[in-house]
């Protein structure tokens, strides 16, 4: 009897993960949502376009954190002052408050990708798995429940009064989980966020979502440094981790 090949032996005990774009599609996941709330309404409006724009002004409201020009509030938050400033635009000014955190929760609502849910349910038997995300608790927990993301722990942002690239967030959720940088693997889709966390001494994993901002997408379309892990999915990834 021939013995299978033992599974790769890796120094890791945890991976953490980015969420927006890496592990779920929210581009996708928030126009089908808009598409059928305003649909319902016999409101048309291009939502993809609505969800780049809504995207788009993510980074310059987390700046503003990140600077010191305001305190730090949750990235809900964010996503509603975003939302109103967006409106508009798209002549949907009319809106009620009562619209407006409902369309604001579409967040908590996100659709994995589809290798997604497979390369975490196999990574789990081996690793503690962890969101490292700039979204607060409640917006992960409650998108995790809704498409049965197997998280051990959430992690990042809210937990540690910080948003990414900032230090903290990556070395203050390592220490919560009574664990080291080498110890932990940083998977994301965006070289910039594995650039933070490979400064800081985390092995890192880029996983490749080529049209996470649609097929004009100019960014991330592929590893730009030698990455611990460099994946097509969440399925390759967990077979180079041998789970």
């Amino acid at each position: 009897m021939i013995n299978p090949t033992p599974a790769p032996q890796t120094p890791y005990k945890a991976l953490l993960f980015d969420i927006f774009g890496t592990v779920v599609d929210w581009r996708q996941s928030l126009a089908h949502e808009l598409s059928v709330y305003f649909g319902e309404r016999d409101i048309n409006r291009d939502w993809e376009q609505f969800a780049l724009d809504w995207r788009s002004l993510y980074q310059p409201a987390m700046e503003r954190v990140r600077s010191g020009d305001r305190g730090y509030v949750i990235l809900d938050v964010l996503h509603e002052e975003n939302l109103r400033e967006l409106l508009p635009k798209y002549e949907l000014e009319h809106l009620s408050d009562d619209e407006i955190h409902h369309l604001t929760r579409a967040w908590h609502r996100l659709v994995p990708w589809v290798d997604t849910l497979p390369g975490l349910y196999r990574m789990k038997r081996k690793y503690i798995l962890g969101t490292l995300s700039n979204g607060n608790i409640a917006l992960m927990v409650n998108m995790a429940r809704h498409s049965a993301l197997p998280w051990d722990a959430i992690l990042g942002s809210e937990p540690t009064q910080g948003y990414k690239p900032q230090p903290e967030v990556y070395l203050k959720s390592v220490e919560m989980l009574g664990l080291t940088p080498p110890e932990c693997v940083m998977v994301a889709a965006h070289n910039n966020d594995l650039a933070a966390a490979e400064a800081l001494g985390f092995a890192t994993a880029f996983v490749k979502r080529a049209n996470e901002y649609g097929p004009n997408q100019t960014t991330d379309q592929q590893a730009d440094s030698a990455w611990t892990f460099v994946c097509d999915s969440m399925i390759e990834l967990a077979d180079e981790l041998g789970v």
